[in-house]
């Protein structure tokens, strides 16, 4: 075992709660969630920054001390990578995304360039009980929320959903919370799929939310279609405890990506709670298969569509005269879109 100071600790590593100065040792556990620290080895020209636990990104530099959290990601339009089945002191990974999620890349994007590599120097040890100097791995499943087999929740919810990643699901999901929470709404916010980074649930508090959570927050580096729904359960049901009025809800990823998206909507109690379910598309054709997906798969009518499929009148059209659904662009109607989603909750009262 050795101390080490950090130069930087990862948002990703949240609920282990570390000091700047950390005590690691030789054996890592290889397991998503396991908290290692490793060194940057190069500085990239994009994609450069890492989040950290209040939210700030700063630029990653050759030779940084860094603790991040070992775990998958599996971006259309950015890194793909895995946990390797086992991991040393010495062995070179990638940072996978900007809250420092740490694996082996498996794919890129050209618009990311390859992904920066940092060599393992060690898993970081927690030391949970007074007095014993025997440290144990630290991991993100410490001080998470619990998972939950039944849904008990009795707020209304709304889904944000998209066709893909950069469809305007979160600038979309801020503005119904926006909206809602300068109704008088007492709004909490969730974001239940996708890879660990706070940017998000960060801009849910700061438009209005008085309380945002993400899956990292129940122990999870990123989702998988496999375990995602307890997680959902359980998250729902933190905040259900603190009384909201709503929950606006933001599924990270698209409807057909690989981080449990369609098993949320499928999902009956889950379904069931959703009240209004807002979309976001790309363009005509996304939006048609949205519309088909909730229609034909999920046993749902979207609320209303949103996204750059409505950015100007012929998207628009589109979607209100072919599918027969209201179109309104979050970013230049924000307030109606938020109208929108209230009448469906409350029927417009106040």
């Amino acid at each position: 075992m050795r101390k080490l100071r950090l130069n930087k600790i990862a948002s990703a590593t949240r609920n282990a709660r570390l000091a700047r100065e950390v005590v690691v040792a030789p054996d890592v556990v290889a397991r998503e969630g396991s908290v290692i620290a490793v060194r940057a080895l190069e500085r990239k020209s994009v994609y450069n920054e890492l989040e950290d636990c209040n939210g700030r990104m700063a630029a990653v530099n050759e030779g940084d001390v860094i603790a991040g959290v070992l775990g998958e990601r599996r971006a259309l339009r950015g890194y793909s990578g895995v946990v390797p089945e086992r991991v040393a002191p010495g062995d070179v990974l990638h940072l996978l995304n900007l809250g420092g999620v740490i694996g082996r890349c498996t794919s890129s994007v050209v618009e990311v360039g390859p992904p920066g590599r940092v060599e393992v120097l060690g898993q970081v040890l927690s030391f949970p009980y007074i007095g014993d100097r025997r440290g144990l791995p630290a991991s993100i499943l410490d001080q998470a929320l619990p998972a939950a087999e039944v849904l008990d929740v009795s707020a209304p919810v709304v889904y944000v959903s998209g066709t893909c990643m950069n469809s305007g699901k979160t600038f979309a999901a801020c503005e119904v919370i926006r909206g809602l929470a300068r109704r008088g709404r007492r709004v909490a916010a969730a974001k239940l799929t996708g890879v660990s980074l706070l940017r998000d649930t960060l801009k849910m508090e700061d438009v209005g939310a008085f309380r945002a959570l993400n899956f990292n927050d129940a122990g999870a580096v990123s989702t998988r279609p496999d375990r995602i729904l307890p997680i959902a359960r359980g998250l729902l049901n933190a905040l259900d405890r603190d009384r909201p009025d709503c929950v606006v809800v933001e599924l990270g990823d698209g409807l057909l990506g690989e981080y449990g998206v369609m098993e949320i909507l499928k999902d009956p109690a889950l379904l069931q709670a959703g009240r209004a379910h807002v979309v976001c598309a790309n363009d005509q054709v996304a939006a048609w298969g949205a519309w088909r997906l909730f229609v034909e798969e999920i046993g749902a009518r979207p609320t209303v569509m949103s996204g750059p499929a409505t950015d100007n009148d012929v998207g628009r059209r589109f979607c209100e005269e072919r599918l027969g659904l209201p179109a309104v662009n979050a970013r230049t109607d924000g307030e109606r879109l938020a109208a929108v989603v209230d009448d469906a909750l409350f029927g417009g009262g106040a």
